[in-house]
């Protein structure tokens, strides 16, 4: 990243306080030395310097007026937060900005290499591995457990209905804040669960940190003579060298089986690496595409020299001419940028609810103990497609079956896409799942604690 701009004393000194070297073999008994006394610097020197980095990356930095106080607010992160309103784009009548934060640099050390959280709010201390939605009102339903956290290694799976949350049986979309509390944030909880064959099962669950599985499921189906790749692809986050030896498998076995339609599930995944959506992308596109502009990342004005075009460098033998995305509002960044994407070289088609919208990304700034996230970039296909920031519709809205494990060829979404393939229809549209209010709301308060990322790389 270029900081052309600041020859800020104080930058300088907030970054080389971020630094550490590296510890010797051997330490002499006394010290030839004596060591600098530590770097200390204040709260409101790093809040100033958040907000003159912003004035220079942020995407509509332009917009930030002279009077922003960043003194105002309690940290790094509420700085970003404040920040939003400025992203006033042309044809939205609000900030389209819901994304720019900041978080302490060990918190997302962990995050970011898959080492513990599904993506919730960020916790030192990890968290269940579990997350959950409404199926309707009073119908709470387990919708991801990864394999490696307490829940994933309690046996917990996607589908089970939670009836109680320690003592309490208030499992309804008007007790959501309770939820998320007692479920995301806390340190301990006691669960009790039916499973699909009626029986309940009370299990403790204590936060931890684990290793996350974004590739979470792989299947080939065969349906009326066609072979049909399945895959759960749940974060563009993790350990990248295992995610692409994961992808590697996947995409080996469906071109060793024969198959010939894909169905991505990106239905929870909300966003990550870019590297590993291009990584993705050049496994899905067909071979026409190969060479062809991929996407273009666009910077403000003060930032051209970092404006950057990607192309299609084809992997793998499968030559695809459609495929299917499982999406819903959880679908965010990265995700949509894959979609968007393959767009102008495919028939993609959408099952399943509107995602979040997201075409804009960010990339870590360290400031002291913290990284900060201002949007710094947005993003287009080859068409010059972009500003989704309404979210992309769906080709068939069906609700997200969450009384079936991954996998089920029950399961609406999956059903769905699996019917467009056989017949060539999609349900009629008469019959398309509008969610009831009530339960769309409660939906959205489980949804709140969860990151939307689009991650670059800085630009030395």
């Amino acid at each position: 990243m270029h900081y052309k701009n600041f020859s800020f004393a104080v930058l300088a000194l907030l970054i080389l306080a971020g630094c550490k070297k590296a510890t010797p073999d051997t330490v002499a008994t006394t010290p030839l030395v004596t060591p600098p006394a530590p770097v200390v610097v204040s709260a409101d020197v790093i809040k100033d310097s958040v907000a003159l980095l912003s004035k220079d990356i942020y995407l509509w930095n332009t917009q930030i007026p002279s009077t922003f106080n960043p003194r105002s607010y309690d940290d790094p992160d509420k700085v970003m937060q404040a920040i939003r309103q400025y992203s006033i784009e042309p044809g939205f009548a609000q900030a389209v900005d819901r994304y720019s934060f900041a978080v302490k640099k060990t918190e997302w050390d962990n995050l970011s290499t898959g080492m513990s959280s599904v993506q919730t709010t960020l916790s030192e201390n990890g968290d269940f591995g579990m997350t959950v939605f409404f199926k309707a009102q009073g119908d709470l339903r387990v919708r991801l457990a990864e394999p490696n956290s307490p829940a994933g290694l309690a046996g917990i799976h996607r589908g089970w209905r939670i009836t109680k949350i320690n003592s309490s049986t208030d499992i309804t979309t008007g007790n959501s804040d309770f939820i998320v509390a007692n479920i995301y944030n806390a340190a301990t909880a006691n669960v009790t669960f039916q499973k699909p064959d009626g029986s309940s099962v009370s299990i403790d669950l204590n936060q931890a940190h684990y290793l996350t599985k974004p590739v979470y499921l792989d299947s080939v189906y065969s349906i009326n003579n066609r072979k049909v790749g399945y895959l759960v692809f749940n974060s563009f986050l993790g350990k990248v060298d295992q995610l692409y030896s994961d992808l590697d498998r996947v995409f080996s076995r469906f071109a060793a089986g024969g198959v010939q339609d894909v169905i991505v599930d990106l239905r929870y995944n909300g966003g990550g690496y870019v590297s590993v959506q291009e990584k993705l992308a050049n496994y899905l596109a067909n071979t026409a595409a190969n060479g062809g502009i991929m996407m273009k990342e666009v910077y403000n004005t003060e930032n051209t020299a970092n404006n950057e075009t990607t192309t299609f460098h084809k992997t793998g033998t499968l030559n695809l001419s459609r495929i299917y995305f499982i999406v819903g509002k959880a679908t965010a960044s990265a995700s949509e940028l894959l979609i968007n994407n393959l767009k102008p070289y495919m028939d993609v088609k959408l099952v399943g609810g509107t995602t979040y919208g997201k075409p804009v990304g960010f990339f870590p700034i360290p400031v002291g103990e913290w990284y900060i996230f201002p949007v710094s970039f947005r993003s287009f296909n080859k068409n010059g497609e972009g500003n989704y920031f309404s979210g992309m519709t769906v080709n068939s809205s069906v609700a997200d079956g969450l009384d079936k494990d991954w996998g089920d060829l029950t399961e609406t979404s999956l059903a769905s896409a699996i019917k467009n393939i056989s017949t060539g229809a999609f349900r009629p549209s008469t019959e398309e799942y509008i969610a009831p209010a009530e339960v769309t709301a409660g939906n959205e308060v489980l949804e709140r604690p969860f990151l939307k990322l689009t991650i670059g790389s800085a630009h030395p």
